[in-house]
């Protein structure tokens, strides 16, 4: 496998990790970025931009990271929150008035972030289209009823997300949260990370696909499959699982340029893993030629427990903060203190507070998984030894 980038000396084993990828784990085209204190430490790339294709990535060859978008979505309002122009523990109906509809009054701003707020499904699905248009989604959302009561209990609000925060978000600012990020995030950071991916910038952009993950060697032992309850969830059509991620229906096009231009911060957001990396270090500090976009304290909120425990949509124990993943069984990240968020089918980005790391890890072939992507997690497990050679 024809390698690009760089590693400095110490993180080698992020690069073979990479290359066994390739060899091991189905992988068809990718790039990995970690950022320390110091600096840039790995930036590679290989395979194909299109996940069906021929054409070598590219340095600038950016993906769509699907829910690791939401990761990037939930810097908005802690941001908001941090200037004094957003209350966390205010209904939500305090910026959005329609939104009190059918039982949502108490419906506080930490519990869309904490996916608390009973919101996961619609009754009545979107169209694509209507997903995209800026107006169907909000409307559908002020209308439903919670499927439990509001800050009693969690569950992944893998599609609504993006109504939920993208119309708060537009309702404080007057701005959508697509120019939002560009505007206060993207331009100032130079980030190659676009909710709303501009015309001009399509050409850099590669074409995802499904595709199935070879078995593992024998010598790995048992191909680990999902728990019964949890694929019977995603194949019962009643269930919180299967609605909650078919808010959407039919199943949009992700490579289409329509999909790719709307604001759908669930699960539309493109970039580069050199991007989320530089994203998320900003996060935790201050980045060359850019600025550190959390304040102490509000980075404490973005990773302090919100919620834990089963989750009535992935059916397994997740943990969350306000808007972040968590380290744990279901999402592994670098450490315990490790915030960030995965995509569903492989991408993955998050910082470490604790050691300095921030790291990105996008695709174009997405596997069968929802929360812990074997090749990412291979990643993390390299940058993880790397740490711990550097420390021993």
């Amino acid at each position: 496998m024809d390698v690009q980038g760089m590693v400095v000396d110490g993180f080698e084993p992020v690069r073979d990790a990479f290359v066994r990828n390739f060899g091991l784990r189905g992988e068809r085209g990718a790039a990995v970025a970690v950022h320390t204190r110091d600096g840039q430490a790995v930036d590679l790339w290989a395979g194909t931009a299109d996940a069906d294709g021929s054409e070598p990535w590219q340095e600038n060859t950016a993906q769509i990271v699907r829910s690791a978008t939401k990761g990037v979505a939930a810097a908005v309002p802690l941001m908001l929150h941090q200037r004094g122009q957003l209350d966390l523990d205010a209904p939500v109906g305090t910026y959005w008035p329609e939104f009190k509809a059918n039982g949502k009054e108490r419906v506080l701003v930490r519990h869309l972030l904490s996916h608390r707020a009973g919101l996961p499904v619609l009754d009545t699905p979107l169209t694509p289209e209507e997903a995209a248009d800026g107006v169907s989604g909000p409307r559908a959302m002020a209308a439903q009823a919670p499927a439990w009561e509001p800050g009693t209990a969690h569950g992944y609000h893998a599609q609504t997300y993006s109504w939920l925060l993208g119309e708060l978000v537009r309702r404080i600012t007057g701005r959508t949260i697509g120019r939002w990020i560009a505007d206060e995030i993207s331009g100032p950071l130079g980030l190659d990370l676009w909710l709303g991916l501009p015309p001009e910038e399509a050409h850099r952009v590669g074409r995802i696909a499904d595709v199935t993950a070879p078995e593992p060697p024998a010598s790995q032992g048992l191909k680990v499959r999902p728990k019964r309850s949890v694929s019977e969830a995603y194949h019962d059509p009643d269930s919180l699982t299967r609605r909650a991620f078919t808010a959407i229906d039919p199943l949009p096009d992700e490579n289409a340029p329509g999909y790719r231009a709307a604001e759908l911060p669930a699960s539309g957001g493109i970039a580069t893993a050199r991007s989320l990396a530089r994203f998320y270090a900003a996060l935790i500090g201050p980045v060359p030629s850019g600025r550190c976009l959390l304040a102490p304290a509000t980075l404490t909120l973005a990773r302090t427990e919100e919620s834990t425990g089963p989750d009535r949509v992935l059916v397994v124990n997740t943990r969350f903060g306000l808007g972040y993943m968590l380290h744990g069984p279901a999402s592994p990240l670098l450490a315990p203190g490790s915030f960030g968020h995965p995509g569903r089918g492989g991408s993955l980005a998050f910082a470490d507070p604790e050691s300095g790391i921030s790291f990105g890890y996008v695709t174009n072939g997405m596997q069968q998984n929802v929360t812990a992507d074997p090749r990412a997690q291979a990643l993390v497990r390299a940058v993880r030894d790397c740490l711990d050679a550097r420390r021993g």
